[in-house]
């Protein structure tokens, strides 16, 4: 199994201003960039594209569900841990030569959208879904590298560092694509970010690759025990099954409401409530992201204060009625002020979230099967709202807007019980350690 290859004796204590300062903070920033710019170029921004481009609004969802590749990246996640790719690739190591596969697939895949364009739309969904593949591939690669670059003491930084990457990459995908769609072809906007990619790639040749010491499986048989069965079986040796089956209930059900408006109804839905792309890009990937990292900071302090999974349980709530803020939306169609306010309160809400969710999910995982284990969890966590998120537009042209919104936020009551059932177990985690 692979370890850390690490010096023996007491490891150093890691300030502040050294963990943010250490090269792999700002390769980390980059990495998160480059993992943001896919994840909404093949869902929300798609979404307006096809809209402006006249597609019936349940085949929008459909098509922009192509993200919930993301969702399902744990089925993969062994084989770029056991997998050594061959050639020139195969000599960057094995975390660098990953990264560096997915992010030319992801850039060709950009250049396919833009290339075939909806005119051609089975086409033009293949290649939707290379990116998605690919971009999924990327984010379990990047986990893995942040995993084994650094030690535990600079993992907050490398975190941190790579959710502003992230979060800024939202805004160039997001709002900056939206504002440029009013002054250029959606081809082009598409062929920029392709060129964009080229940054990322650039941080990946420069980066170095993790020490790790890895044990090559003997034979097909051993490499399956040790990249699919083992991480599942340590799972509910650890926690027992009736504990782990409850526990991994939860985690299904608890994001349904944010996950549910990711995806292609929120595009078509901010249209037809009678905003421009400038409007839409700027208040939800512009304003909305910053208010969002304010959020993000708010939830890392109620970690620290209170612990993952009492701050967990108040922000999961807090995020999920969120969308009843849309009811009011529907109400004030076109009101800029109504829109500010609702997605103010839905980012930072989300926001908050993140934190307690990175935490808790990390707390789950073995140290021997990191990699696996955490693909998994945080592929179940978004994949039910997903699965909502693909036949959005039907419920909504079948039951309106209001309704589908409702419906997203109802699922917050079995994810409170479940909360509840599980205090005993985890609510006696501590807060995290001053510094």
């Amino acid at each position: 199994m692979p370890t850390e290859a690490a010096p023996a004796g007491k490891p150093a204590k890691t300030g502040i201003w050294q963990a943010f300062s250490q090269p792999a903070a700002w390769t980390m920033f980059l990495f998160g960039f480059s993992s943001g710019l896919p994840f909404l170029l093949v869902s929300y921004t798609v979404a307006v594209w096809l809209r402006k481009h006249g597609i019936e609004l349940k085949d929008i969802t459909m098509i922009a569900s192509a993200g919930m590749t993301y969702a399902l990246k744990f089925l993969w996640a062994p084989l770029l841990d056991h997998a050594r790719l061959p050639g020139a690739l195969g000599r960057l190591g094995q975390r660098r030569s990953w990264l560096l596969l997915a992010q030319l697939g992801v850039t060709g895949g950009l250049l396919a959208m833009a290339s075939v364009t909806p005119a051609q739309l089975p086409l033009f969904v293949a290649a939707t879904l290379l990116v998605a593949f690919f971009g999924a591939t990327q984010d379990i690669a990047v986990d893995a590298y942040r995993i084994e670059i650094a030690p535990v003491a600079a993992q907050g930084a490398l975190v941190a560092t790579y959710s502003l990457g992230y979060r800024i990459a939202l805004i160039v995908a997001g709002a900056g694509a939206l504002i440029l769609a009013d002054h250029l072809a959606w081809p082009l906007i598409y062929m920029l970010f392709a060129a964009i990619m080229l940054i990322p790639m650039m941080a990946v040749l420069a980066a170095a690759e993790p020490q790790v010491v890895r044990s090559t499986p003997r034979g097909w048989s051993e490499a399956m025990r040790l990249g699919v069965v083992e991480p599942f079986g340590d799972f509910f040796r650890r926690y027992g099954l009736p504990l782990a089956s409850v526990t991994l209930l939860f985690i299904l059900l608890f994001k349904i409401p944010e996950q549910a408006t990711i995806g292609g109804v929120m595009g078509p839905f901010y249209l037809d409530m009678g905003f421009s792309q400038t409007q839409i890009g700027t208040i939800t990937k512009l304003w909305g992201v910053w208010i969002g990292i304010v959020g993000v900071f708010v939830g890392g302090a109620a970690v620290a204060r209170w612990g993952a999974w009492r701050s967990l349980g108040v922000t999961m709530v807090l995020a999920g009625a969120s969308n009843l803020g849309y009811l009011w939306l529907i109400a004030h169609p076109g009101n800029l002020l109504v829109l500010t306010a609702v997605i103010s309160f839905e980012n930072f809400t989300l926001g908050v979230l993140g934190p307690p969710i990175v935490a808790f999910l990390s707390s789950l995982v073995s140290r021997e099967h990191t990699a696996t284990q955490y693909a998994l969890l945080s592929s179940m966590v978004n994949l039910p709202g997903k699965v909502l998120g693909f036949f959005a537009g039907g419920i909504a042209m079948a039951t309106g807007y209001g309704s589908y919104f409702v419906l997203t936020v109802v699922s917050i009551l079995p994810a409170s019980l479940l909360f509840i059932y599980l205090w005993p177990r985890f609510g006696r985690q501590e807060p995290l350690a001053p510094g």
